[in-house]
């Protein structure tokens, strides 16, 4: 059953990237804005150094050829390209000769070199001007440069990107051996430490994330055992005056109130009984006594002594290795939950190493569903209203004890609200049994 969405999120797609190319991504785009800024610059730069040389130049040239125009006896024919009052001459330079000063100017094209002007104002009152293309060894050399920063540019973009993946890379890495070992806290191994499971040797933030976390599960671990001790204490006290209670119960004389003391004390009893059980099972000190048994075979004779209501299939019969006290408890709590909160009637399916439990009743509350069976919790009224919710709880925690996984959804049948088809536990045999000092094979199940 999926949780939905909060409200205000709804309708916003999610997009989701790892940090390495997050890393990568901001690295690559620095390094692009800074390449294109500094191609930039240094390309205005070379074009106005040669600019400003080619105007020199021109210059030169033109006070030369005003020389030989000027000392010619007579004075002889403009040369070296140079023009007398050339009617294009632009408008910039022409206020310059009315001042009676000489200038350069660099007239652009929309397309192709721009033109490189000069004048000067002879003692006459005439214009000596020369104007010619920006060179050509010049334009190559600018194309040559253009090419040379595209290919800078787009080199240190690459480099970047290759740098971020490998910077990012490790991080990643490092916060997904955190999260994996933070899983394998979250689900009850408070012997990992995340900070031996991210290693390495240069310390950064993960550190610092890895020590919080351990230092959390230590405490979590703390307090959770002394909740567990103090459960554990709470009910062994308890017993002694609850079995002499109930002993007491049995000596009253016959009658409705007798019946009603005795059920009491009965009911408190196994109360006392569930919660030390759990307290064991919450220790992580309980372990399997494996026997080989025909687990078809044995969930029907179990069954026919429990509720003989009660319809058993075998699909598949299967030999497990596993321990038939804590199987015989785990069916026994699932058939009372279904007996106290579903509906007839209940079906138990064998399959190979798979057994499943249904009711037809309103199916399992939303909140198991979600984060699983958890004590002293009973769900919503219409399946769970009353009750103490150990019964699943201890399931579960067997279930543990053998290796297993004990699972719990509803069937929706088409046609039908969910959960009105009934719900459905499902008990996943391992194939290879718990080893003696109590640690599982890492075992692979399919979905329920």
């Amino acid at each position: 059953m999926k949780r939905s969405a909060p409200r205000e999120r709804r309708g916003r797609p999610a997009l989701r990237t790892g940090v390495r190319w997050k890393i990568s991504i901001a690295i690559a785009a620095v390094g692009a804005l800074i390449a294109a800024a500094l191609s930039l610059v240094v390309h205005n730069a070379a074009r106005v150094s040669m600019l400003e040389n080619a105007r020199e130049v021109q210059m030169e040239r033109l006070l030369f050829a005003q020389r030989l125009y000027e000392g010619g006896k007579p004075k002889g024919e403009p040369r070296f390209g140079t023009k007398l009052n050339d009617p294009a001459l632009p408008s910039e330079l022409d206020a310059l000769m009315r001042e009676r000063r000489r200038g350069t100017y660099v007239q652009e094209r929309e397309s192709g070199a721009p033109d490189v002007w000069a004048a000067v104002p002879l003692a006459n009152g005439d214009v000596l001007s020369l104007h010619t293309r920006f060179a050509d060894r010049s334009t190559t050399i600018m194309k040559d440069l253009d090419q040379a920063l595209v290919v800078g540019s787009v080199s240190v973009v690459f480099g970047g990107c290759a740098l971020g993946v490998l910077i990012g890379g490790q991080l990643s890495r490092r916060l997904r051996k955190a999260a994996t070992a933070a899983g394998k806290v979250a689900q009850g191994n408070t012997e990992v430490r995340v900070r031996d499971a991210i290693g390495g040797v240069v310390r950064d933030e993960t550190d610092e994330l890895a020590r919080a976390v351990d230092a959390l599960t230590d405490a979590l671990g703390e307090r959770i055992e002394a909740e567990r001790r103090v459960t554990a204490d709470i009910a062994h006290e308890l017993r002694t005056p609850v079995t002499g209670l109930l002993t007491a119960a049995e000596l009253l004389p016959p009658g409705r109130p007798s019946e009603l003391v005795r059920d009491r004390a009965q009911a408190m009893r196994t109360l006392v009984e569930d919660v030390l059980e759990v307290a064991r099972l919450d220790s992580a000190s309980e372990r399997a006594e494996l026997q080989e048994i025909a687990l078809g075979e044995f969930v029907s004779r179990r069954v026919r002594v429990l509720d003989p209501a009660v319809d058993v299939r075998v699909v598949h019969e299967s030999w497990v290795n596993t321990d038939p006290r804590r199987l015989e408890r785990i069916l026994g709590n699932l058939l009372a939950n279904a007996a106290k909160h579903g509906k007839p009637p209940v079906e138990v399916t064998v399959e190979g190493r798979v057994l499943r439990v249904r009711d037809h009743g309103p199916g399992f509350p939303e909140e198991l569903l979600r984060e699983g069976p958890s004590r002293f919790r009973t769900g919503a009224s219409d399946r769970a209203g009353h009750g103490h919710g150990l019964g699943l709880t201890i399931a579960a925690g067997q279930a543990r004890v053998l290796g297993a996984r004990l699972t719990f959804r509803n069937a929706a049948p088409e046609g039908t609200a969910p959960g009105a088809g009934g719900a459905i536990a499902v008990l996943w045999l391992p194939e290879h049994a718990p080893t003696a000092t109590g640690s599982f094979p890492m075992i692979q199940f399919p979905d329920a």
